[in-house]
């Protein structure tokens, strides 16, 4: 399976509780923080869910 690299972009300061609880699902603590995961259907959703938080690397 592929792996892709997420990396946090803005703050979830202000964000929805599902926003936040899927930033800590995907790893995420801190501002520009990179985790590498599987490209799973399901993180691939997450990711897509707050796309407007996150960038993938790679």
């Amino acid at each position: 399976m592929a792996k892709i690299q997420v990396k946090q972009v803005k703050s979830a300061i202000g964000r929805t509780k599902t926003q936040k609880r899927t930033l800590e699902a995907l790893g995420l603590k801190k501002l520009h923080q990179v985790v590498e995961h599987e490209a799973t259907p399901s993180i691939l959703g997450m990711v897509s869910a707050i796309s407007h938080l996150v960038v993938v690397v790679k």
